[in-house]
Formats: C-alpha cells, sequence, structure tokens
C-alpha cells in the first residue's frame, strides 16, 4: 500500500530539516527521506567538524605570533587524534538528536535512496510513497574530475575523517576547501601545495585581500601553485606521482595524500527527475525565483540542490528551505531576500566579503568610495601579533550606502556580520558609525574602517 503525505522532504541537511519543521508544525503530514546520515554536509562533513579542527591551528598560529612577545611555543602542536576525537564528541551525536527532534515534531523519518517514479511518487528501497508536495534538498557532492588517476583522490570527507595526518598533501583547487584545510594541515605539521587551474584564486573574494593572504599562508608554509593543471595521478609505493602542466612545461611532484577541493555540484544524479517531469542540469533543479520547479509544481528546491541566485552558504539553504515551506503551505511566491548575506573562508587569519566586488560596484556604474585600512597595525591586531590585516569597504557616495565590505583578520568573521546588517537594514556609514561599541575589541574597529 502507498503511504501519502502532504510534503515528502528529500535531503535531510539544513534546508531540509528546516522545511520539514515548519511545516509539520502547521499541521501538515510529512516525511523527510535520506541515503545518508541524517545531519548534511555543514553538521557531519563540512562547516562545523572543520572549524573544530581549525581550532586546532589558530591555538598554534596563535601561540607563533606571540613567541617573543612573552608565549614560548616551544614543543606546542597538534595532536591529531585528539583534535579528531574532539571533533566526534561534536558529530557523532548529530544524526540521532536531529532525528529525534524530528520525530518529536511530528515527522516521519525514512531511511535510504529516493527516485521518482512519476510527478507525484517516488519510490525507497522498494517501498512506493506519494506526496501532494516535494522538496529537494539533497545537497551537493565533489564534481567529477576526469583526468588518469583522479580515483586516487580523497574528497573532504575523507579528509575530516583522517586518523593520521600526512606529511604531503596537495590540493586540488583554489577554493574554500583547499585554502582552509591547507592553513589547518600546515598548523598541524603537514606541508600543503595548493594547485590551481587559474591565475587568481578564491576568485568571489577581493583579490587584494586574497594577496594578503596567500603571503601570510606562504609563510605558514602553505604552497601554491598557479596556472598549473593536473595531467595524471600514479599510484606509487611511497604515495601519489601527480604530473602537472605549469606554464606550459610539464613536471611531476610527489605527495601523500591528494585531496579533492575542485568544486562541488548538487547531488541529483539519483532522483531519476526526468520521471518527475522536473527540469534540471548540473546547476541544480531549474526553478522559479520562489524555489517551484519550471516544470513541476509539485516540486520545489532549496540549497545546494536549486539553480537561484544565492550562494552556496548554509544560512543561505535554511532560509531557502523556510521560504519554500512558507509557500508551499500558503500557496504564495514568496522570493529569498538574497540582500546582505556575508560568506567568509575560515583560513588564518580569516577573509570574508559581503556584498559586491569593487570591480562589480564599478562594472554597475555605482560612484563608489573606496575605503582601504591597512589594520595590521591596529591595537586590537597588535595585541595579539597579527601582522596581516586589512579591510575595503565599499560605499555608494551619494547615498553614503554599503554596498560592499571585504576583511581579511583575526575575528573579522564576525566583524563582516555588522556590514551585512547595515546593508541589510540599509543604513548609512553615519548611522552605522554612531553606534558606540565596547572597547578595546574589534567590533570597535569598525567606525575607524567607515
Amino acid at each position: 500500500m502507498t503511504q501519502s503525505y502532504d510534503l515528502i522532504v528529500i535531503g535531510a541537511g539544513m534546508a531540509g530539516v528546516a522545511a520539514a519543521n515548519k511545516c509539520a508544525s502547521a499541521g501538515w503530514k510529512v516525511a523527510i527521506v535520506d541515503a545518508l546520515p541524517y545531519g548534511g554536509t555543514c553538521a557531519l562533513r563540512g562547516c562545523d567538524p572543520k572549524k573544530i579542527l581549525r581550532r586546532g591551528a589558530e591555538i598554534i598560529d596563535s601561540a607563533r605570533m606571540m613567541r617573543g612577545k612573552g608565549i614560548d611555543d616551544e614543543g606546542l602542536c597538534i595532536n591529531w587524534g585528539d583534535l579528531m576525537k574532539h571533533k566526534h564528541g561534536f558529530t557523532d551525536p548529530v544524526p540521532q538528536n536531529m532525528e529525534n527532534s524530528l520525530t518529536g515534531n511530528g515527522v516521519d523519518t525514512l531511511h535510504g535512496v529516493a527516485r521518482f517514479t512519476d510527478k507525484k511518487s517516488i519510490e525507497i528501497s522498494g517501498t512506493p510513497y506519494e506526496a501532494a508536495h516535494f522538496l529537494i534538498a539533497t545537497g551537493a557532492r565533489p564534481r567529477p574530475l576526469d583526468f588518469p588517476g583522479h580515483e586516487h583522490l580523497v574528497d573532504s570527507t575523507d579528509f575530516l575523517d583522517l586518523e593520521v595526518l600526512p606529511p604531503r598533501i596537495l590540493f586540488v583547487g583554489g577554493g574554500f576547501i583547499s585554502f582552509e584545510f591547507a592553513h589547518i594541515a600546515a598548523r598541524a605539521g603537514s606541508t600543503p601545495v595548493i594547485i590551481d587551474r587559474g591565475p587568481r584564486p578564491l576568485k568571489a573574494f577581493d583579490p587584494d585581500l586574497v594577496e594578503l593572504l596567500i603571503t601570510r599562508g606562504a609563510a605558514a608554509g602553505i604552497g601554491l601553485e598557479r596556472s598549473t593543471t593536473i595531467e595524471s595521478i600514479n599510484k606509487t609505493p611511497t604515495g601519489y606521482q601527480v604530473g602537472v602542466q605549469r606554464s606550459g612545461e610539464p613536471e611531476t611532484m610527489e605527495f601523500d595524500l591528494v585531496v579533492h577541493g575542485a568544486g562541488r555540484t548538487p547531488e541529483l544524479s539519483t532522483l531519476d527527475l526526468d520521471a518527475a517531469g522536473v527540469d534540471w542540469d548540473e546547476r541544480g533543479v531549474h526553478v522559479a525565483a520562489h524555489l517551484q520547479s519550471t516544470t513541476n509544481p509539485a516540486v520545489y528546491a532549496a540549497g545546494d540542490s536549486a539553480n537561484t541566485a544565492g550562494m552556496p552558504l548554509t544560512p543561505v539553504a535554511v532560509f531557502e528551505g523556510k521560504v519554500a515551506a512558507s509557500n508551499m503551505l500558503k500557496g504564495a511566491t514568496i522570493v529569498p531576500d538574497y540582500a546582505g548575506v556575508p560568506t567568509a573562508v575560515f583560513t588564518i587569519p580569516e577573509l570574508a566579503r559581503v556584498g559586491m566586488l569593487e570591480q562589480e560596484a564599478r562594472d554597475q556604474g555605482i560612484d563608489v568610495d573606496v575605503r582601504y585600512s591597512d589594520t595590521s597595525g591596529w591595537y586590537s591586531n597588535y595585541r595579539i601579533g597579527e601582522t596581516t590585516a586589512a579591510a575595503k569597504i565599499l560605499v555608494d557616495r551619494p547615498s553614503d550606502r554599503i554596498v560592499g565590505a571585504h576583511l581579511l583578520g583575526p575575528e573579522y568573521g564576525e566583524l563582516i556580520n555588522f556590514f551585512a546588517l547595515a546593508m541589510k537594514l540599509d543604513l548609512t556609514t553615519r548611522q552605522l558609525k554612531s553606534m558606540p561599541a565596547a572597547y578595546p575589541t574589534v567590533g570597535s574597529d569598525l567606525g575607524s574602517m567607515l
């Protein structure tokens, strides 16, 4: 007998859980299904465990910056095994805790691979289900690579479960994953190298601040090979032999581990979306601005699964899941508001952004006032021994409103939220500067940056 629901959510990550809980709380009969443990990438295989590992790297780096300033860091090191146990202390309880929370809210929790059999039906491990509405929130997977030996790469999930950190690590791709993991690995005693096929890594961030970060990373032992492509990877008795092309010249490099950090793509391959009449491609399910499928009105998508204007970030996935749920419940066409969404790459120090890049602002014809500050000598950074920090704030001259903010420095991942709030609430820089801040804090630097 086919079980029927008002809503079936496919994917038990942040977007899916947010939507399932919202609809169940409104009285709908809701089920959620995932083939993987509940929790999604962020809680289990991404943001949260990564930042736990980064804490160990922060401690090492902080002590080194205070060398000769009152701290003797000789012998200080990361115990990788113990750090991993600390990470597992957070991640291991997540799936059951999340499932308990869902069932407590009246959501039926299912397990297995879901695939559509028609526009309003799915099958999970041979059992049929039908629903008036579906939300696809299946997240993303590493982007497929096609050079010989690509099967030897490990992905970010594997890296976050390494029992032992090898001495020589290659990170493929110049994005978030490679930079964040390389900064952790360098402080944990490895020698990491990042290979990027283009001349400019971290392309979503301000190029001037990226160059400062690269220099800071090099001092910590992180290598970067730009305009370099991988031709092949061969397993050897001692590790991996990586053949590359750099500036048109072939070269061979030796590593103990090669990590995939070359981007991610929506995980939709097992859903048989064609059977449901759902239009999709490698960028995600084709949805209208209000997150409803353009070809099957019963289907909505959110987070990495949807081809939207939103960035692939957990907070974006959460509010997309809530917006999709609200639209399903009310038969509405509310559009998510992506204004003022900040993002950060949690290197050491972190690099953060909200709003436009400088070139984007100029391309749009904005009369932009670029307020750049080298903050490395400011009290908040002098206090901790940091030598690399900067801020670039982009202000529309006629309106005195912030159109972009770009920060590199310790705790600037928190500070960027002030700029995001100002943009969200349409505050002027004069209004933002009028806020008295607790002193001395990093937040008290905000006024000087403006």
